[in-house]
Parts: structure tokens; sequence; C-alpha cells
């Protein structure tokens, strides 16, 4: 096990020295591809964005470029190989950005928020871009301001689907973004943007998707981690990198219902990182923190906090768009598993983001309504192995029902395992509410079904 040390470098001339120590090993993550055309998904981002007439900022463009570095680092170092605990691993990164004093002021809320995103121990410095690089963004094409009054991220799934027609029902137009994603997550992102511009084609609402992946040698003698605890920065990056383009204070919109974005583990095995906080009120209020004290003019918030998935169906301000375009969309957490059966790409129906799918659309529609293909699709057909993970979320999940049953008032104090809650000390009791709204949605999807080891 080493600590690991990511310097990005601007081009083969960038050759500024960076100290490291006898105990770290030293990753070059090259940003130039050719003379000058960064790579890694950001010159395609700036190429997509002049495209729409957007022109994002140096700071945001230094923040994507950040968050490269945090996406090598998380994809291509193992936490088994790499750590003490097999979990937490030690990442220190040496950025290369336009104002190194801004960034360097801001370095401990940025750790802050990276080490509780993942679990692991970061370290962040920052360098001054090469003299060659000082300036990367171009002149807009047109003096007219871009057509977008705010951003949201897009991906794929049902709840950034509900976040997307309610925007465009408001009469806003958004500028919708998305990481392409593996194939499965691709498609679904391409099919509801399509059938979106159909419905609403006096919008000019229209969508930034940036792939970004690094080689699986990146890191040599080290294997890849597909743990991505920390794809929420690159998202969330990407969101305020875009808007930074804007013309004046943007807004982020993060749409996620509140059961998901506590994530409250189900049970005392899942605490801490390994139940993923990728939208965690704690990690969005670090990120404005982070904002504020770089200097980036915009802000981060997820408008359906206070609302389980059943209710942001059921209050969709669409519902003949939101039906015909349910089916569409991807929530699964492993929607190539039933390959073993010979099916091809559709929900697993039994992990627990399908769970809370199932359940939020038979909460807002009635059961039977839901078009969704399911790999399994009865639950109660019989009994499910806890052994396996067919049964394994749905015991979890019945655990967690049955103590919240025997006892209500634990929700208010659950709501704080998976991290602090200090920034939203008035909205607890709304946040308890969610949690016990979104585990009786989930109850009454699985009551009666049999677990046990098979």
């Amino acid at each position: 096990m080493k600590r690991h040390v990511i310097v990005g470098r601007f081009g083969p001339g960038d050759r500024s020295p960076v100290q490291s120590a006898d105990d770290e090993q030293v990753t070059r993550l090259d940003l130039v591809a050719g003379d000058r055309m960064l790579d890694h998904g950001i010159g395609g981002a700036l190429t997509s964005l002049k495209r729409l007439d957007v022109t994002p900022s140096e700071m945001g463009i230094d923040l994507l470029v950040l968050a490269a570095h945090v996406h090598a680092a998380d994809t291509r170092i193992s936490r088994s190989e790499q750590s003490q605990d097999s979990w937490t691993r030690e990442i220190r990164l040496v950025i290369p950005v336009s104002d190194p004093a801004r960034w360097h002021a801001a370095s401990g809320t940025l750790v802050q928020a990276l080490n509780f995103l993942t679990g692991d121990r970061w370290t962040v410095g920052f360098r001054a871009r090469p003299r060659k690089f000082n300036s990367i963004t171009t002149s807009p094409v047109t003096l007219l301001p871009p057509p977008f009054d705010t951003v949201s991220l897009f991906s794929g799934g049902l709840d950034s689907l509900v976040g997307a027609i309610d925007l465009l029902e408001s009469g806003m137009t958004p500028l919708l973004v998305s990481h392409a994603g593996d194939g499965a997550t691709s498609d679904a992102q391409n099919q509801l943007f399509d059938q979106l511009k159909k419905h609403y084609k006096k919008s000019a609402f229209d969508r930034l998707r940036v792939w970004m992946a690094f080689s699986t040698q990146l890191v040599k003698g080290v294997s890849t981690e597909n743990s991505t605890r920390g794809r929420s920065f690159l998202f969330f990056a990407l969101g305020v990198f875009a808007g930074t383009g804007l013309g004046s204070r943007s807004t982020l919109r993060v749409p996620e219902n509140g059961l998901i974005a506590l994530n409250v583990p189900l049970d005392p095995l899942r605490l801490g990182s390994n139940s993923t906080r990728t939208t965690h009120p704690f990690y969005i209020a670090r990120w404005n923190d982070l904002l504020r004290e770089v200097g980036i003019n915009a802000s981060i918030e997820n408008p359906y906090w206070n609302k389980t998935k059943g209710e942001m169906v059921a209050e969709c301000a669409n519902q003949g768009i939101l039906s015909d375009l349910a089916a569409e969309s991807l929530s699964c957490a492993h929607p190539s598993s039933g390959r073993w059966k010979g099916r091809g790409i559709e929900h697993c129906g039994y992990c627990l983001p399908c769970l809370i799918r199932r359940a939020a659309l038979d909460a807002a529609w009635g059961s039977g309504v839901d078009a969704t293909i399911y790999t399994v699709p009865d639950l109660h057909a019989h009994a499910l192995d806890t052994r396996e993970s067919i049964g394994q979320q749905v015991r979890s999940f019945q655990f967690a029902i049955e103590r919240m049953r025997a006892q209500p008032s634990l929700a208010n104090l659950l709501i704080h395992k998976p991290g602090p809650l200090t920034d939203e000390i008035p909205k607890l009791d709304q946040l308890a509410g969610v949690y016990r709204r979104g585990l009786d949605e989930v109850a009454r999807l699985i009551d009666g079904v049999e677990t046990r080891p098979i």
C-alpha cells in the first residue's frame, strides 16, 4: 500500500517540479492531447458549450480540471489494494489552475467535502497553469446571451426526468447536464432528451453531455476501482462549469428525492461512506461554501429534498408526459444483471434504487400501472434468497421498516447516521418526515415478501 499523488500536467512542456515523499507513488495526469486540445472530455465540453453560445469562466474550467483529478484518483486507485482497511485511501492532488491563491484559500472546505463524500483522506495543492495555458476561454461568438436560465443535472433516471419536466412546465429554459456513462445510461439519456424535445418544441432548452474516462493503466501497477463514491463531484463540477457561462448568477439544480439524498443506512453494517453520500445535504452545503470561497457566482440546490420519490412523481407538473416517458428512464444499479437469463438491458427490480422506484410509482399511480420491465417482475412470487443480492436489499428494507414501526421517533436520530446535519437544523423535522414517508412507500411494496436463506 502506498499514498498516491496525482499531478496534472498541461502538455509535455509543463515541467514545474513537484516534491514527493518516499512512500508516495506519483502519477502524471496529462490534461492536453496534441498541441493544445484539452483531454478527458474537457476540450469536448468546451466545444459543445461553444456551439450553444456558452462561454465558461476560467474558474469554471479550473473546477472541471479539478474534477478530472478527483475522478481519475477515485476510479483508478483500488481500495482493496491501496488502503490499510480495504477502503480508506490516502490521495494527494496537485492541480494546475488559473488562480492558485484563490483555490488554496478554499482547500480546507474542498478537502472536507471530498473526505465526507468518498471516505478517503485527501490532500489538495494548487499551482499555476503554464504560461501557454494562462487563458483557455475564448470570446463568445455572439453578443447575445445564451437562452438558458438554469442548469439541471440529467442522469437519465426518474428523478432527473421529473426535474426536467417541472422546469419546462414552469416556462424555464434549462441546460441539462449529463455524464455520458455506460451504454445503458447513455441510451436512457438520449431517449428521454429526444422525447422531451418533441414534447417541448417551442423551448430552446438543450443539453451538455460529457464523457470522462481514463486509461486502466493510468496508475502503474494498481488495479482500478468501481465503487465510484466520488462520481457526484464530477457531476456537480460539470453543472457549475456550464453555469459559469450563463452570464449571471446560476443555480445548479440536482433533482433527487429526499429518501435517497439522506440515504440513511438500512442496517448497522452500512455506516459512513459505505452508504453513498452523493446528494447528502451536508455535502451540498460544503459545495456552496466552496463556490462562495473561490468566488464562483453560483449555487447548488436540491429542490426535492423534502419529498419522497412517490411524491415527486405524483406532483410532477405534467403527468401525461411523465407517464409516457417513465418506463424509458433508468434507475437500476445494475441493469445488465438480466443477461444471465438471456435478457437485455432492463431494471433488475430488486436493487435499492429499483425498490424505491417501484414503490414510488405504485404510490403515485396505483399498483399495476408501472410499465417498467423488471427482471424480477413479482417480488411475492417466491421466497427471496438473502444470501444473494436478489434478497439482500429487500431484507434490509424490511429490517429498517420493522425498526421504524416499533419506534417511529427513531427517525429523528437515524437521519444523522449518514453524516452531520448541522446546516439543516430548521429542516430536521421535515427530513425525519421524508425518511418515514419514504419507508412507508417501500413497505407497501414489500409487505408480505418472504426473505430467507435458501
